[in-house]
């Protein structure tokens, strides 16, 4: 049997095809649940949220922000609830797209809550005119464009990850569940 090192431990692990499946099952299962935790507190924070909504200069967007936290923080909780309790062939690194999309769409969140302040106007031009927005500085315009732009990319790549993973048939060796 073949071995080999783990990370910067040095702990020496066999190299079989029992143990690399316990690995994917763990990275991708760990990754979920990162996934999971994202999408709860992004539904928290959306919650908590509410409650600024009438302090901000542009109500209307700070709205959209709300709608943001919370609409996306269930999306990724049904996200990690497929991969937790649904049979697939998502493998780790697909998983990690997943949390990384996760992560753009924080960013994504954020900068509409400091948008409600800057009332920007290029990129949520329909919202910005319910609240009364003149646009804001050209940085504050590109900060909301480009968060848009990733966490929108990073999520369509994530869902299509999780589409094909759950398309391609589970066989009994290479399943996660």
């Amino acid at each position: 049997m073949r071995c080999g090192t783990f990370s910067r431990w040095r702990i020496v692990l066999p190299r079989t095809k029992l143990f690399r499946k316990v690995l994917v099952e763990m990275t991708v299962l760990r990754g979920a649940r990162q996934i999971l935790i994202h999408g709860m507190a992004m539904v928290l924070v959306g919650l908590v949220w509410g409650f600024a909504i009438p302090m901000a200069p542009h109500p209307r967007l700070a709205l959209g922000a709300h709608i943001q936290f919370v609409l996306n923080g269930m999306l990724l909780m049904v996200l990690a609830t497929a991969l937790l309790s649904l049979p697939h062939r998502v493998g780790p690194k697909s998983t990690w797209i997943m949390i990384l999309a996760a992560w753009l769409t924080w960013g994504m969140a954020m900068s509409e809550v400091a948008n409600s302040w800057w009332g920007t106007t290029q990129t949520l031009p329909i919202a910005a005119s319910q609240s009364a927005a003149d646009g804001g500085k050209t940085w504050q315009e590109l900060v909301v464009t480009i968060a848009h732009f990733a966490a929108g990319l990073g999520l369509i790549i994530a869902w299509a990850l999780l589409l094909i993973g759950f398309v391609k048939q589970p066989t009994g060796e290479s399943s996660v569940h």
